[in-house]
């Protein structure tokens, strides 16, 4: 997937056939991080934040069903996906382009969190198996979309360097 046109409000991609199973596949996860993952405050509790907690999760709720939606619609768009001989042209404005990102990175940060939430920077190391190695496949896909949209929003194609 990468970069082909920019213009003020539009991004366009090229896009294969796998690339965009791929997307659908890694959006369809969404979302991946749990609700009791979002606290209000990481100190001992207050009084009174037992109810702050659950609107907090309620309103969570709201927004990841509103989000499911967004993308089961986006996905089923006509036009959206645009053939063209060796794959689509895929069509965003930003500021899809920027929700989009962040569904991309709740699917990433909760595979991350599925692997439990290993600092490999610092020595530790994901063991695959059968139970860890589709987080860890869901959490680099993820990355990779994530990596294409962050280049694209900053006027990059991917794996261009920085201007």
């Amino acid at each position: 997937m990468k970069l082909i046109r920019s213009k003020r409000n539009q991004l366009v991609f090229e896009i294969s056939p796998v690339e965009k199973s791929l997307l659908r596949e890694t959006l369809e996860l969404y979302p991946r991080v749990a609700s009791a993952h979002h606290r209000l405050s990481r100190e001992s509790a207050p009084a009174g934040s037992e109810e702050r907690q659950r609107l907090l999760e309620e309103s969570l709720a709201t927004q990841r069903e509103e989000n499911r939606r967004n993308v089961r619609a986006l996905l089923a768009e006509p036009g959206r996906f645009q053939p063209k001989a060796e794959g689509f042209l895929f069509t965003l404005s930003r500021p899809e382009l920027e929700w989009l990102l962040q569904v991309v990175n709740d699917v990433r940060v909760g595979s991350w969190i599925a692997l439990g939430s290993p600092d490999t920077e610092h020595g530790d190391h994901i063991v695959l198996d059968e139970k860890t190695a589709p987080h860890a496949r869901s959490m680099e896909l993820a990355g990779a979309f994530e990596m294409v949209f962050l280049d694209a929003l900053a006027g990059r194609s991917a794996g261009e360097s920085p201007k």
